[in-house]
């Protein structure tokens, strides 16, 4: 069975930061057991609690039928093949995979939490989110993510 997930994508080093995005949309939808069922716009944003150039931000909507921490597995070795080094908390980065919501999951390991635990603070996650399933608008639980600086930069060629 499979479950409705939602992953966030985020890149703000490597150059064409529109192409990583793009290529990481195509490598999800390549994931064994896993099906693309929505892609929002993509959204530039100011970094958030952290310094470096402006975010190109999406999130997609996928079906799948791998286990959560399989799935942040793959999500990891997405972001492996882009060059993702984590030299520090919220170092800029040339992709960015959250998983954000796999389906109805309630899970606290030491390796993943479900639902992503700032899901409800941050813009550049809850503006293409709602865009792509408004019906998660009760998620939105803290205000101050609407006065975050973002912008919706147009669609991602997939």
């Amino acid at each position: 069975m499979s479950s409705r997930t939602y992953v966030g994508l985020g890149a703000n080093l490597g150059g064409d930061l529109l192409a990583t995005l793009t290529q990481a949309v195509r490598a999800l939808s390549a994931l064994p057991g896993t099906r693309l069922v929505a892609v929002s716009s993509a959204w530039r944003s100011a970094p958030l609690d952290a310094s470096g150039p402006d975010f190109l931000n999406a999130v997609v909507g996928l079906d799948t039928t791998l286990p959560p921490i399989e799935l942040l597995d793959a999500l990891q070795a997405i972001e492996q093949a882009h060059g993702r080094e984590r030299p520090y908390r919220n170092a800029p980065r040339t992709l960015d995979l959250d998983l954000l919501l796999y389906g109805d999951a309630v899970l606290g390991t030491p390796r993943l939490t479900l639902p992503h635990p700032r899901l409800g603070e941050r813009a550049f996650v809850l503006r293409p989110l709602l865009e792509i399933a408004p019906e998660l608008a009760p998620l939105a639980t803290c205000r101050g993510w609407q006065a975050q600086r973002i912008e919706r930069s147009g669609p991602i060629p997939i």
